[in-house]
């Protein structure tokens, strides 16, 4: 059974916001009309496996087991776990399977795991695997030789077609995210990805989060 992912702050201080303007009759200022909350979440390295190596390691018509669910819609983190063999001969143990199951296998890690590990990994987007390294992958029930898809997630956006028409933006197209608080950074880059059943969410790995110092309640804002 699936548990309930906990409520980010970003979208409390949201609900919040509206019915403190609507109990006073007024109208929300621009900095705060967008139709949903902007959520920041740090994507820790993970990786996304297909039905096919889902069975390759843990043995014929097993299923991804949800363990918790993330805050997208029907996205979760899997009870299973595998073990990634760098090039160095190094390995990541325990290293997380999100679910459901994708059509290809992609492992997804931070710059600095990429160091340790012996990898020279681009910077793309989700799926985007053409060329890119391979690895081996250890389960319970066997290894499996990913021929590629190791990657560095290029950071992201997730919209609903409602806050691509509030920023004015469509999908695939680039904007910049200003993180403030004790270590302002902003980010360049932002891939805009849209679909009707996405919330609103950046994704950055580890390594941008803990450069920005990125908290709970550090205020993020989208820039076209």
């Amino acid at each position: 059974m699936l548990t309930k992912p906990n409520i980010p702050r970003a979208v409390v201080e949201h609900l919040v916001r509206e019915q403190v303007y609507q109990s006073m009759g007024l109208p929300l200022p621009a900095t705060a009309a967008a139709p949903n909350p902007l959520v920041v979440n740090v994507s820790a390295r993970h990786c996304h496996l297909s039905q096919a190596t889902v069975e390759i390691l843990f043995g014929k018509g097993h299923k991804l087991t949800p363990m918790k669910s993330l805050y997208m819609d029907g996205q979760y983190a899997a009870k299973e776990t595998v073990t990634l063999v760098g090039p160095r001969s190094r390995v990541i143990s325990n290293l997380r399977i999100l679910g459901p199951s994708r059509d290809f296998d992609q492992v997804e890690l931070a710059y600095t795991d990429a160091i340790s590990l012996g990898f020279d990994i681009p910077v793309r987007a989700s799926g985007d695997i053409e060329g890119t390294p391979g690895a081996m992958l250890m389960g319970p029930n066997g290894f499996f030789e990913m021929p590629n898809g190791v990657i560095r997630a290029m950071p992201h956006v997730h919209m609903h077609p409602d806050d691509a028409d509030y920023y004015g933006v469509k999908h695939q197209d680039i904007m910049k995210m200003k993180v403030h608080g004790v270590c302002p950074v902003t980010f360049d880059g932002i891939l805009v990805r849209v679909d009707k059943s996405f919330k609103l969410e950046v994704h950055i790995d580890t390594d941008e989060g803990n450069a920005c110092g990125l908290k709970s309640d550090t205020f993020c804002e989208l820039i076209k």
